[in-house]
């Protein structure tokens, strides 16, 4: 397409003198941009064809440049990065080096946070406004745009009840477009439906004496008032809950109108208090296949267009995904097993669990974006003899962690955590990245803490899990499942496979980096270095009796995770290590480095910080060759193997 007005947008000042008909020109200048994004990579889509509108007016009526903006979640920033002057680099969006898929204030003072978890945004902007009213600045305009899928979670009636409180003159805009990623659910929905079809409501806050009037008088005055606001209650049913809360309500008022929008948006700025502005938004506006299919088009595989209805898949790979393995399993646990239930925070389609939902309405349990609440619920249900599995990504598990330690792991209750996007998250970055788990549950009495090697360690470890008297966790990425040919050892707590033991030296590996590790102890073996390689499968319990074994025997071990170094496994290596007074001297372990890792391929996430075959190599050869004689000898073609390995061959 040719651009006309999108690259001469450098700044949201330049919004101001546009004609209505060039910004309505703008508004499919930007969707063309975001179809052009998801030709060619994964990216957030539906979601942000749903706002385009929403967000010119917001930065037609406000100044952001001083007032405060924040976006719930962040996944729908694609149209402010255009109209804040990155259209320039817009083709970069969520690659390595480009700009970043969520708000980042590193790349523009308009992004003040980095939001990638759901429903903080009212607490943050609140803490703004105060923090600015106690400086004297209170003149900032302060406004947070909530999705109805966030609204639900806990933290944010806990901000809307202190805004209440506080008073602060606070814009809350409720995006409403019946979804999260999934559709949305729970009695807030079923609410928010009702507050959809009820006529337009500015808080009850008229004059009503002409109504008055009209009314016979057969009581007090009192008593008719209260009669009359009961009955505009239930007839403007939609923003009561809102007014309860302390906020006045206005709306609902259609997202896509342009020129409404503007104007509701003048007529609030300048409201005292708290005020909810509910927009109601159509996720996939302005491409028709997203609309018909936004759970489809939330996070789609790239495409090509055929017209404006139509669209060709590219094609992508074939391989199986751990996500989908894990899914299968579930399901099979679910048919064998009557007592065994799942429940996800509002990633039905994420989890790749749609087919467990439909085979098992009365197992399979949506609390939408409620991870807290998920996790106590599951521990419930654990009490009462169920066997629940509780399938959210590592970084949205971190939202349950006193959930976690108190309704689960102190009761040391039998319910199963599966991980889904543990480690690096590629171009969804350092808000997704799921590099924390291993750490933060290692630290909680009874619970286990294990992740599989490869796609054949998933099901016997998911039976091991619910056969298992206490809490556990499974960890597993978001990659392709690699299967490693041998037969798979048996499943016994705290118990790691031995895939190969090597006298020179042993790479001791936690989860789905097992390819990497078994790859560079064949490149190793060409050097006549006898490498072995442990799948660890247990990161607690740990494994003692090989661990100690290949400290006493072997010339290093080095242990790799796609997890934090800090709290990871290994440093439970290290822990095991010196409590039982052996020499940690030759043990090296690599993992994510005590940093925000920026999105990026994941596998070149991973080259970068050393977690793969070259890394393996380059750290065994620093350790056990500091001269660089045998790298000399890595590159001879005529280097002969001293011994046959036995290690397995990996295939997809």
């Amino acid at each position: 397409m040719n651009y006309e007005i999108l690259p001469q947008i450098k700044s949201p000042t330049d919004l101001r003198p546009l004609s209505n008909e060039q910004l309505h020109q703008l508004s499919q200048e930007i969707r063309e941009a975001l179809c052009s994004v998801v030709e060619d990579r994964p990216a957030h889509f539906a979601s942000n064809l749903g706002v385009v509108e929403l967000c010119i007016a917001l930065h037609l009526v406000f100044d952001f440049s001083k007032d405060r903006l924040i976006w719930d979640t962040g996944h729908q920033i694609y149209p402010h990065k255009l109209v804040t002057g990155r259209f320039e680099e817009f083709e970069t969006i969520r690659n390595r080096g480009g700009l970043m898929g969520y708000p980042n204030p590193h790349e523009s003072d308009f992004d003040l946070f980095m939001t990638g978890h759901a429903g903080a945004s009212i607490s943050t902007v609140l803490g703004m406004k105060t923090g600015d009213s106690l400086l004297g600045e209170g003149s900032r305009k302060s406004v947070a745009v909530i999705g109805d899928g966030a609204l639900p979670s806990g933290i944010v009636f806990e901000a809307m009840n202190n805004a209440a409180e506080l008073g602060e003159d606070l814009l809350v805009i409720l995006n409403d477009n019946k979804m999260g990623i999934c559709p949305r659910v729970g009695g807030l929905a079923k609410y928010l439906d009702k507050a959809r079809v009820a006529p337009f409501y500015d808080g009850l806050k008229k004059d009503i004496s002409w109504v008055l009037n009209k009314l016979p008088l057969g009581g007090s005055v009192e008593q008719i008032l209260s009669q009359f606001k009961d009955g505009m209650k239930t007839f403007l049913h939609g923003g009561m809950l809102f007014e309860e809360l302390g906020f006045r309500y206005i709306g609902p008022v259609d997202g896509h109108d342009l020129d409404a929008l503007r104007s509701y948006l003048e007529m609030v700025k300048e409201v005292k208090g708290p005020v909810l502005l509910h927009v109601f938004t159509e996720k996939g506006h302005g491409f028709e296949p997203a609309c018909e299919d936004p759970v489809k088009f939330h996070t789609p595989a790239p495409f090509e267009r055929n017209g404006t209805t139509e669209i060709v898949p590219v094609k992508q790979s074939s391989s199986v995904a751990f996500t989908n393995v894990v899914s299968a399993a579930i399901h099979a646990a679910m048919t064998r097993n009557p007592k065994v239930a799942v429940l996800t925070a509002a990633m039905c389609a994420g989890n790749k669990l749609d087919k467990v939902r439909d085979s098992f309405p009365d197992r399979f349990f949506d609390t939408g974006i409620c991870e807290g609440h998920a996790v106590a619920f599951a521990g419930g249900m654990a009490k009462s003899g169920m066997r629940p599995i509780v399938n959210i990504y590592s970084t949205f598990l971190q939202r349950s962690f006193d959930q976690i330690f108190q309704e689960v792991a102190l009761q040391n209750l039998p319910v199963t955590f599966c991980l889904d996007r543990a480690g690096l998250c590629g171009p969804d970055g350092p808000t997704h990245h799921g590099v924390f788990d291993n750490s933060y549950l290692r630290i909680f009495p009874n619970m286990t803490v294990m992740a599989p090697g490869d796609a054949l360690d998933v099901a016997p470890m998911l039976d091991f899990a619910l056969t298992h008297n206490g809490p556990a966790s499974i960890r597993y990425p978001k990659a392709s499942a690699v299967e490693l040919e041998r037969e798979v050892a048996p499943f016994e707590l705290g118990r790691a496979e031995v895939l190969e033991w090597g006298e020179d030296g042993m790479i001791v590996c936690f989860g789905s980096l097992l390819p990497d590790c078994i790859e560079a102890a064949q490149r190793l073996h060409e050097l006549g270095m006898r490498v072995g390689v442990i799948n660890a499968r247990f990161a607690k319990p740990l494994d003692r009796e090989v661990i100690l074994r290949a400290v006493d025997e072997c010339g290093f071990v080095i242990t790799i995770e796609e997890n934090a170094f800090n709290g990871g496994f290994g440093s439970a290596v290290l822990e095991c290590v010196n409590m039982a007074g052996r020499n940690s001297d030759r043990i090296r372990c690599l993992a994510i480095p005590d940093e925000f890792v920026e999105h990026g391929d994941r596998k070149e996430l991973l080259a970068d910080l050393g977690l793969s075959a070259d890394g393996l190599v380059k750290v065994i050869l620093e350790l056990c060759d500091p001269e660089g004689l045998l790298d000399d000898e890595l590159d001879d073609e005529s280097a002969e193997t001293e011994f046959e390995s036995t290690l397995p061959v990996a295939s997809i």
